[in-house]
């Protein structure tokens, strides 16, 4: 099972340096795709996804977030960091896979 990262073109950048593959989104229509490509890959097991790219799609975002199908789609922290009170990088992945980093 693949794990997909879908942001900003740092975000990318860095998840793939440990082997994650990624797809570079700045506009609604670019997420959009990325996502309905991602659903359609049966190799990709998990979806995460920039907090601001996720911002240009709340609705969607809201309910991808909630269903619990395959894949996992999962909202992370943007390059700015973590806003106060909400979870970090390593908390959201403990509580999506169980692997804490």
């Amino acid at each position: 099972m693949k794990i997909l990262v879908i942001g900003h073109p740092d975000a990318v950048l860095g998840f793939s340096l440990t082997g994650v593959g990624g797809r570079v989104a700045s506009t609604a229509d670019e997420v959009n795709q990325a996502l309905d490509e991602a659903q359609a890959n049966k190799e990709v097991g998990i979806v995460l996804v920039t907090q601001d790219v996720a911002e240009l799609i709340p609705a969607r975002m809201e309910h991808l977030k909630l269903r619990s199908t395959i894949p996992l789609v999962v909202e992370i922290p943007s390059s700015g960091g973590v806003p106060e009170g909400q979870a970090s990088l390593g908390d959201i992945v403990l509580r999506a896979i169980g692997i804490k980093l």
